[in-house]
């Protein structure tokens, strides 16, 4: 079996890295499974591409598209135009693409169009929000794959809604994820739909396949979780174990309008007892805020407890997170390392794709009200944030439990 690998931006890396360690290994031991990676170029900045290659030791891509840039359309036909290419050149027995960014929806699409097997690994989350384009990306590609891999089982409801079928393995054991549950008629999309009969919301074609074998990025958090590695701005700032936040933001909803953002980061600032929060920015967020406040000096002099850095490789960011009071964040994938990890996590978003990291692991959803920032950080600091618990099947082994289900394929 010959499969192509999808990877085009900074979420992907951390998850092709297991996937292709289990394919080595399996290879190693005589099976009848090789990979071909082609990497889009969606993210092209050294820090947002090469350093994951190196620190995850991925091998270099058979191929880089070079379709970085762009609007979301240009970048979406960009890919589509390459990968056609690409593909028709090699051709392949299973199109494998990750998670949810554009290049995911893009290959899946053009893999389709040309009779090849897609396999989504990460399918099923939904946020039930069309206004990210990842959900749009998350939608097409799962109505598009033939065999689809989910973190929780809160994603398989969601494609047994769409008709897909929950598959038993001895990977997982005892064949327990097939238990034939109900559709949770209390999601969204559910509340929208007609009342049918249950075989008219079904694909119309041979339903998909689903296994649920857990999370392929925490099989690289446990990996390299002991070679983390200090950054120079831990020594730099003379930062203390639990003694500082880490905060990323990135999304439309809470940067693009300047009084809400600004709102925002007051509350945020004013409310860490004069803790350190270190900022690695999005090049996005970077250009909007020094539109409002000027340069790094200015920013400086306005709040002296925010330090804005680079962004960083994968391993010193973790390193800064584990070891973090908190985490002030509108990203989906970090709430997922934070669960792990144990750290607490206030995420500034009205929804959530993850939503076992509330229900189990150290995540709160909180909103993007900046009113809702001060009584988040009033339970952290009060010591009362909850403990969390890890997910069921995040332990490590996904990547090894979805290379053993392709090869029965």
């Amino acid at each position: 079996m010959l499969i192509t690998l999808i990877a085009g931006a900074r979420p992907n890396f951390m998850k092709i890295a297991p996937l292709i360690k289990a394919i080595q290994a399996a290879e190693a031991a005589g099976k009848n499974i090789h990979y071909r990676l082609v990497h889009t170029g969606q993210h092209y900045d050294k820090n947002m591409s090469d350093t994951f290659f190196e620190e995850l030791g991925i091998p270099m891509p058979d191929v880089n598209l070079g379709c970085g840039g762009g609007t979301q359309a240009e970048q979406t036909a960009n890919i589509m135009v390459a990968f056609e290419q690409d593909l028709m050149q090699n051709p392949t027995d299973l199109v494998l693409v990750v998670g949810d960014v554009t290049s995911t929806m893009a290959c899946s699409i053009v893999a389709k169009k040309l009779n090849t097997k897609v396999c989504h690994v990460e399918a099923g989350i939904r946020s039930w929000d069309l206004s990210m384009p990842e959900e749009i990306n998350r939608m097409v590609t799962d109505a598009l794959a033939d065999y689809m891999f989910t973190t929780s089982e809160v994603a398989n409801k969601n494609l047994l809604l769409l008709g897909a079928e929950l598959q038993a393995s001895q990977a997982m054991g005892n064949g327990q994820w097939a238990r034939g549950e109900e559709i949770n008629r209390q999601s969204p999309i559910a509340n929208r739909l007609p009342a049918l009969p249950e075989e008219q919301y079904a694909f119309q074609r041979t339903p998909p396949k689903v296994w649920y074998v857990g999370n392929v990025m925490i099989d690289t958090l446990l990996a390299n979780r002991s070679r983390f590695r200090q950054p120079e701005v831990y020594d730099a700032l003379c930062l203390e174990e639990k003694n500082y936040i880490v905060m990323t933001m990135h999304r439309p909803a809470n940067v693009d309008e300047e009084a809400h953002l600004k709102a925002l980061m007051e509350q945020i600032i004013t409310n860490v007892h004069g803790l350190p929060i270190i900022f690695p920015i999005h090049p996005r967020t970077a250009k909007i805020f020094y539109n409002l406040w000027g340069n790094e000096e200015q920013l400086k002099a306005l709040f002296p407890n925010l330090h804005i850095v680079d962004p960083m490789g994968y391993l010193e960011f973790n390193y800064l997170v584990e070891r973090a009071k908190a985490v002030v964040t509108d990203s989906g994938g970090i709430t997922e390392e934070t669960t792990v990890m144990g750290v607490p996590c206030i995420t500034l978003r009205d929804n959530t794709e993850r939503p076992e990291t509330c229900t189990v692991g150290t995540n709160e959803l909180i909103g993007t009200d900046p009113a809702a920032v001060k009584p988040a950080l009033d339970l952290l600091f009060s010591g009362q944030w909850k403990k969390g618990d890890i997910p069921a099947l995040w332990d490590g082994h996904t990547s090894e439990r979805i290379v053993e289900i392709l090869l029965t394929l």
